[in-house]
């Protein structure tokens, strides 16, 4: 899931670089969000996930586009294991905005998941989740980078805290980099993406 402002394209050409065996078979979705105005950007209309209302650390989001976007993407999930994917077969992975909608995608989904990956994002802990019990063992990926000046790196370290405390084990890295990604990062995405589904 891209970030805020992007498209589902944004990421499409990471994939060869993740150096993924053929024989894994995988399959890439990237999903497009929906064009909305932007309260942070003076309500220019971009692609997001959710509205932004203020960008002080706690991000005040609209809590109902934030739904409407995890039950977009659950039916996502579920389209795939209607078609015969097993849902441990299936991960979720979000940049930024989009992180944080495949945290509360993946770990309030009813069927267990692959994994899941947060990549230079953080936690809507103040939006209710309901953890499923089928997923509080899923493999979880906190990726971020220390010189972000848009997510800061303090809201990756309390994600992960707030996972922690609810039961989850998170593997967690830090890179030398903005809001962004960079090579040694799709390279440790590509490893636990291969562990992750290797034990299928």
């Amino acid at each position: 899931l891209h970030g805020l402002g992007a498209d589902g394209n944004d990421f499409a050409p990471i994939v060869p670089q993740l150096k993924l065996p053929s024989e894994l078979g995988i399959r890439f979705i990237f999903p497009h969000a929906p064009q909305i105005p932007i309260t942070i950007n003076g309500g220019y209309v971009m692609p997001g996930w959710y509205d932004i209302l203020n960008m002080d650390i706690e991000r005040e989001i609209n809590h109902q586009q934030f739904e409407a976007s995890i039950n977009q993407v659950r039916k996502l999930i579920e389209h795939e294991i209607s078609q015969g994917i097993p849902s441990e077969n299936i991960l979720v992975l979000g940049f930024s905005q989009g992180g944080a909608v495949a945290y509360h995608t993946a770990l309030g989904f009813e069927q267990p998941l692959a994994g899941v990956a947060g990549l230079s994002t953080y936690f809507v802990s103040q939006h209710d989740l309901e953890p499923s019990v089928a997923n509080i063992n899923i493999p979880m990926l906190i990726c971020h980078g220390t010189q972000d000046g848009v997510v800061p790196l303090s809201l990756s370290e309390k994600a992960k805290n707030l996972m922690e405390k609810m039961g989850y084990q998170p593997e967690y890295k830090t890179y030398h980099m903005e809001h962004q990604v960079c090579m040694e990062e799709i390279r440790d995405i590509g490893h636990w993406i291969i562990q992750c589904l290797s034990k299928k």
